[in-house]
């Protein structure tokens, strides 16, 4: 034995027998196993808190959990359970003359931790037991924050693909039971897969599998790995069913202040550079305007990627609302990365929750935002990215969309009227929605 730990999770409950003729006061009625890419999370639930012992073996590497006074759910076969794809092998389990242990067939050695949880809607008890490998991954890596993306000449356009909640939080349900956490990682798996096929684009994901990244962890990975974009995916929901359709969300002014003074209050735990500025050289009045400067570009530029994106949605979904939205999601609260977050439809709407179920649907929404990314990187390109090396080098095709005058798409490309009308034969400045133009090099 290498490692113990014993819990009193108790609750007194009248007891019930078995075939073997034991009494018990909890029964075991399902495992789950969810990897992420620095453990495995064993979930047991149960009818109750239960007592429990949870230690290692080693030759080979098991981990055992015992738990007393239970018994397994008569109809539930745990040989049914899938095995992780890292560091569990197998579930298997036995009953004892104190209750049942359960048996992980384990990959490498492991570190397990565990701990209870009461119920959450729409969980009942739960015996949790998280899995960290003792030994390096298997990619070499020891774990710890991701390392920084090196932004080379001519990079690619790095965006962060945040798939919202996950794990222990399965955000919104809908009918027939339509998970949200389930639903995003599937969007956000198309989405990944559709950017990640144009050049001059990476894709990274916040999660990549069935657990739960705390909310403040995502956007500070998302600058750790170096994101030009952060995009959260979620699916919304309302008391009333009728409410539907997409919407996308930027921050609030009350969120970035509220951000602000946050950063000020807790400044040596916090961001010690933004935009590649140091804040830990300046006194607290110089860090606070570069804070706010760089706070203030990041919302613009979230704003004008919100609307690209939002504007390619409506070609595929009803919208909830016409513009972009601003609220204070912890996700969106990052100094210099544009962030937004898309609420792919309404979950507690049984439309939009059927379609929202279906791979066609999670296609279509992932093309469309993939379509609003792509032409909002067109015109704000981050400079040093392949793409703003194109588009300096006039290799820019721009399609027309409301609004555009050739002025403003001149302002943004950094060329001139005239150059854009010789390069296009156009005898005037008249052009029209949809129309597909070639943006001269600036």
């Amino acid at each position: 034995m290498k490692w113990s730990t014993t819990a009193s999770l108790i609750l007194l409950l009248g007891c019930w027998s078995v075939a073997d003729g034991r009494s018990v006061n909890v029964q075991l009625e399902d495992v789950r196993v969810h990897e992420s890419p620095d453990h495995t999370r064993v979930v047991f639930d149960t009818t109750a808190a239960v007592n429990y012992e949870l230690f290692t073996l080693s030759n080979p590497d098991r981990v055992v959990i015992d738990l007393s006074n239970t018994a397994l759910r008569p109809d539930f076969d745990l040989a049914t359970v899938p095995p992780g794809r890292k560091r569990v092998k197998g579930v298997r389990a036995s009953a004892r003359s104190s209750g049942y242990r359960v048996v992980l067939d384990v990959a490498m050695p492991v570190r397990p931790k565990g701990f209870a949880l009461k119920p959450q809607s729409p969980y009942g008890h739960r015996l949790v037991v998280d899995l960290f490998s003792e030994a390096p991954a298997a990619d070499g890596s020891a774990g710890g924050s991701p390392a920084v993306v090196p932004r080379d000449e001519k990079r690619p356009i790095v965006v962060a693909i945040d798939a919202g909640h996950g794990g222990k939080d399965p955000g919104a349900v809908g009918p027939n039971r339509v998970r949200e956490k389930t639903v995003v990682l599937s969007i956000a798996r198309k989405l990944a897969a559709k950017l990640d096929a144009v050049r001059g684009y990476r894709t990274v994901l916040i999660r990549d599998g069935d657990y739960y990244v705390p909310l403040r962890d995502r956007n500070v990975k998302a600058r750790n790995l170096g994101a030009d974009l952060f995009i959260s995916i979620h699916a919304d929901a309302f008391k009333s069913p009728e409410v539907a359709g997409a919407s996308v969300f930027t921050l609030s002014d009350r969120g970035a202040s509220s951000e602000t003074a946050r950063w000020l209050a807790q400044r040596e735990n916090s961001y010690e550079s933004i935009g590649g500025i140091s804040l830990t050289e300046h006194d607290e009045l110089v860090a606070k305007v570069l804070w706010d400067i760089s706070m203030d570009a990041s919302r613009s530029a979230s704003i004008t990627a919100g609307e690209r994106v939002l504007d390619a949605l409506g070609s595929v979904a009803k919208l909830h609302k016409n513009r972009v939205e601003q609220a204070g999601f912890l996700v969106l609260k990052s100094p210099d990365v544009p962030s937004i977050l898309v609420e792919t439809g309404f979950i507690s709407n049984p439309r939009d929750a059927r379609r929202l179920n279906t791979s066609d649907y999670q296609d279509r929404i992932a093309s469309a935002v993939a379509e609003g990314v792509r032409t909002y990187m067109e015109a704000y390109a981050p400079p040093g990215t392949l793409i703003a090396w194109e588009r300096e080098r006039g290799e820019v095709r721009y399609t027309i969309e409301r609004g555009d005058t050739l002025s403003e798409i001149a302002a943004r490309y950094g060329t001139s009227t005239r150059r854009i009308r010789e390069a296009n034969d156009l005898r005037g400045d008249s052009i029209r929605i949809g129309q597909t133009i070639t943006i001269p090099a600036g």
